[in-house]
């Protein structure tokens, strides 16, 4: 089925081009049916048109944690399917600590409690017929395995962050939205659709600052066990499907607590450490202010990983992400000229600004910092409470009128704002066009990181040019059966 592929040409830039032939598919005989019977058209071709009062049939992949958020978001919709491989612990994270159901939570189990549930997100995929749209809200690892097969399917995806956890899935997904333009897409990062973030968006954009050349950027993550050696294997919990949970993740790695349910984000063939869990929320705003394309140059300073005892030496197998970092990404050829952007996590943080004002702070948690020739910009975690820097700058931003349209509900409409693209009322905020560039440049750190090398890059062709070695790095390997 030539038509579920790829074509050269919509990878022109997508250097994997030749390694993303598509896996087979774990349909039956069904399946290859109701494909067969739809020649030189795919189901996002044929799929139903949406008037403003319908209601989506929605599926999610990863029914707990920050599943369970965007699902109780979407609860006006139609809840026709969930998959997940621990359903004991989706039901008890809806109950409060005295083990009664959460108000909140309420509407969400009880549309839980008619839907079919799937252990395993394929044969959901392939047997539900009926899914429209579909959250993707697992650990990092699956994200891009389980965003293609729904997309192929002719599915409208919104896929957590970060987008994926290689560059070459980036580019992969965005070559399928560019492809399949009638899905419509969307990163979890929510801030994206706050009022504050876009307001930040018009205040760069407008020259408060004047021209910006420098960016820092800090968070508080990990706020989950990092720089640890790999803990024995354990038996998992009853109830938990590790083989399922496990997997493309191409490791032999038995349960451990360490590593599930939340704790997977510092595990390197499960989670992006630091910058992947809040590059998405932070980075966001400089990458969409600035427009500055791909980065050109990076280079990653950080402790020892877990389990590495000589700094020289790196460690046998690279298990947890290092406690601390700090990422310098340079922009030779930024929209506005050269720009440098540093990003510190591990609760490191840049000086402070000798001007920043006494009732302003910069926020442990997170933060981001605009240094122009004319000004400064902070702001916090979700481009919340921008504040100026500087009289005239004040003055300047005073005067910038509004630009960008503002999301019904903020931050928190984020899901519906996927759900009106879906019905045609309005554009999605960050779909996979924007997301996948921001992905990209997010997760070069983590490759300067792993390369333990400053790292050229050059983004037309997606290729390291000073390390030819480093280049495998933009990819990873998949366990059998759950190949991309």
């Amino acid at each position: 089925m030539d038509n579920q592929k790829i074509s050269t040409a919509q990878l022109a830039n997508t250097p994997a081009a030749s390694r993303f032939s598509r896996r087979a598919l774990l349909g039956g005989a069904a399946a290859t049916a109701v494909w067969a019977s739809l020649p030189g058209a795919t189901r996002a071709q044929t799929r139903k048109r949406f008037s403003a009062n319908d209601r989506v049939n929605v599926a999610a992949i990863g029914a707990g944690g920050k599943g369970s958020d965007n699902m109780s978001a979407l609860i006006s919709q139609n809840i026709v399917a969930i998959a997940d491989v621990d359903f004991e612990r989706v039901g008890k994270q809806m109950l409060d600590k005295t083990g009664s159901l959460k108000p909140s939570r309420e509407a969400l189990k009880a549309a839980y409690d008619k839907t079919e549930r799937f252990g395993d997100y394929r044969r959901m995929l392939d047997s539900r017929k009926d899914i429209e749209a579909v959250v993707i809200a697992t650990p990092d690892h699956h994200h891009a395995v389980a965003a293609r097969m729904a997309m192929e399917r002719g599915i409208h995806v919104y896929v957590q962050k970060p987008l994926t956890t290689t560059v070459r899935e980036a580019r992969m997904l965005l070559a399928l939205s560019r492809k399949y333009p009638e899905l419509i897409t969307q990163m979890g990062n929510q801030g994206h659709s706050g009022n504050d973030g876009r307001r930040v968006i018009e205040l760069v954009r407008g020259g408060a600052i004047g021209k910006v050349h420098n960016v820092q950027i800090w968070t508080d993550r990990p706020i989950w066990p990092q720089g640890i050696i790999r803990p024995a294997a354990v038996p998992a919990p009853e109830g938990l499907d590790w083989d399922t949970w496990l997997g493309p993740a191409d490791v032999n790695w038995g349960y451990n607590s360490a590593y599930a349910h939340f704790n997977w984000r510092g595990w390197a063939p499960f989670g992006s450490g630091a910058i992947g869990d809040m590059g998405a929320h932070l980075m966001d705003f400089p990458v969409w202010a600035l427009e500055p394309g791909l980065p050109t140059r990076i280079e990653t300073r950080h402790t020892l990983w877990g389990g590495q005892t000589d700094p020289v030496k790196k460690p046998a197998e690279l298990g947890s992400f290092p406690l601390g970092s700090v990422t310098t990404y340079e922009f030779a050829h930024a929209k506005h000229g050269p720009l440098n952007i540093t990003w510190y996590d591990g609760g490191l943080m840049p000086p402070t600004p000798k001007t920043l004002p006494p009732d302003r702070i910069m926020d442990p948690v997170g933060g981001v910092l605009f240094i122009g020739d004319k000004g400064m910009l902070i702001h916090d975690t979700y481009g919340e409470k921008p504040t100026v820097i500087g009289d005239e700058a004040k003055a300047r931003a005073a005067k910038i009128q509004q630009t960008l349209p503002r999301i019904v509900g903020s931050s928190g409409g984020h899901e519906m704002n996927w759900i009106r693209a879906i019905r045609g009322e309005e554009a999605a905020s960050s779909p996979f066009e924007v997301s996948a560039v921001l992905t990209e440049t997010m997760l070069l750190g983590n490759v300067a990181l792993r390369a333990d090398q400053p790292i050229e890059y050059d983004g037309a062709a997606g290729r390291i040019t000073n390390s030819e070695g480093a280049n495998s790095l933009l990819d990873r390997t998949y366990r059998k059966g759950w190949e991309l």
